[in-house]
C-alpha cells in the first residue's frame, strides 16, 4: 500500500500553510494499493519528536470506507465529514486536523494510513491511543508519509 501528498515531497519540508504558522489547514493525501479484504481506513498524524513522552498527535480520523482513495486539502474540524468518516480528538484536544506546531527544532510528521479487515464503533472524538487499541487484530497494511517542519521565528 502507499501513501502520498501533493502537498509536500517525502521527506520534505511541510509548506507552513498546513502549519499553525500559516493557515493551519489539513494537506491533500491520496492512497492506493490497499489489500482485497479491505474494509475500512484510519489515518493517524504524529510527531514522535514533540517533547513529551509518546509524541504528539495532531490528527485521527478513522472509519474511512474502503472505496475512498484520497482525502482533499483543508478538511473541516467536525466529528463526522461526508466520505472522510469519523474525525477523532488530537492531543491539543480539538476534533480533527491540527497543523504542526515544534517549540523549537525541525521535527517529523508521520502520517499512517492503517488499512483495516473491518469498520470501526468507536464514536467520535475517540484518541490516538484509543484508535490504536481498537485497530488491534484488524491491521492489513500500513503506509507512511513523512514531512519536516521547523518555525521561522
Amino acid at each position: 500500500m502507499e501513501l502520498k501528498s501533493s502537498a509536500y515531497p517525502a521527506g520534505g519540508t511541510i509548506p507552513a500553510r498546513y502549519t499553525c504558522d500559516g493557515d493551519d489547514i489539513s494537506p491533500a493525501l491520496s492512497w492506493s494499493g490497499a489489500p482485497a479484504r479491505t474494509e475500512a481506513f484510519a489515518l493517524i498524524l504524529h510527531d514522535p519528536d514533540a517533547p513529551r513522552k509518546g509524541g504528539f498527535t495532531f490528527w485521527v480520523d478513522y472509519t474511512i470506507a474502503q472505496n475512498v482513495k484520497s482525502m482533499e486539502e483543508n478538511i473541516p474540524g467536525k466529528e463526522t465529514v461526508a466520505g472522510l468518516g469519523v474525525q477523532g480528538r488530537n492531543d491539543g484536544g480539538r476534533i480533527g486536523y491540527m497543523g504542526p506546531c515544534p517549540p523549537s527544532g525541525t521535527h517529523r510528521y508521520i502520517a499512517t494510513l492503517y488499512a483495516l479487515n473491518a469498520r470501526l464503533t468507536l464514536k467520535p472524538g475517540a484518541t490516538n491511543e484509543e484508535l490504536t487499541a481498537a485497530m488491534d487484530g484488524h491491521v492489513l497494511s500500513t503506509a507512511e508519509w513523512m514531512g519536516t517542519y521547523s518555525r521561522k521565528r
